[in-house]
């Protein structure tokens, strides 16, 4: 090979960004003035294929709209294609395969345990209902215990402390919320309000 076809064969060094650029022109000196001239007419002949490619490349993306446009192919349904391309391709991977397989038993033991859960209230709640329903039957012999009428006359004095005085025997549940408000007022620090009204 003589030193003409060698610098054909070498790939030309295009120095980098902070290479030093006297290293570069070291190696333009080197070459011989034939050498240097078939470089630019090969650098000529590639920049002219490289325009013709762009040309050419730029001719049959304008063909391809125009089918696209004569098929009546917008950007819009090409976006939907891709998107639902794109969307098989993922499904049809065995990590979406896997992980759709783990969700679905995941979901299924989360639905077993929302529903044994959901049946342990409903439980609960029919337990409360009944008991509800016993308190209120045992409500009568309760109010006759002895307990029950000693606290009763424990209400009403203190009614009639509180509230000034109403005949005896009155409505029970205006009963129980005088006792309520005299119970909030006994536990609030004396004002000078409540010291007068004592």
């Amino acid at each position: 090979m003589d030193r003409s076809e060698q610098g054909l064969l070498r790939t030309p060094t295009v120095p980098e960004e902070g290479e030093d650029v006297a290293a570069t022109l070291s190696a333009t000196e080197t070459l011989s003035e034939e050498e240097q001239e078939e470089l630019r007419r090969e650098l000529a002949k590639v920049e002219e294929e490289i325009q013709t490619l762009s040309q050419v490349l730029a001719a049959k993306e304008k063909h391809l709209a125009e089918i696209k446009r004569k098929l009546g192919i917008s950007s819009l349904q090409e976006l939907k294609q891709n998107i639902a391309k794109g969307w098989q391709d993922v499904t049809a991977t065995s990590a979406y395969k896997k992980t759709s397989e783990t969700l679905s038993q995941a979901g299924q033991k989360a639905s077993a345990a929302l529903s044994s859960v959901g049946s342990v209230i409903t439980r609960k709640l029919e337990d409360v209902n009944i008991r509800s329903i016993q308190h209120s039957i045992s409500m009568p012999a309760m109010r006759n215990s002895p307990t029950f009428k000693s606290f009763e006359e424990k209400v009403e004095n203190l009614k009639s402390k509180v509230g000034g005085t109403k005949p005896a025997g009155g409505d029970f549940g205006e009963v129980l919320n005088s006792t309520a408000n005299a119970s909030v007022t006994a536990t609030e620090p004396p004002t000078e309000q409540t010291q007068e009204n004592l």
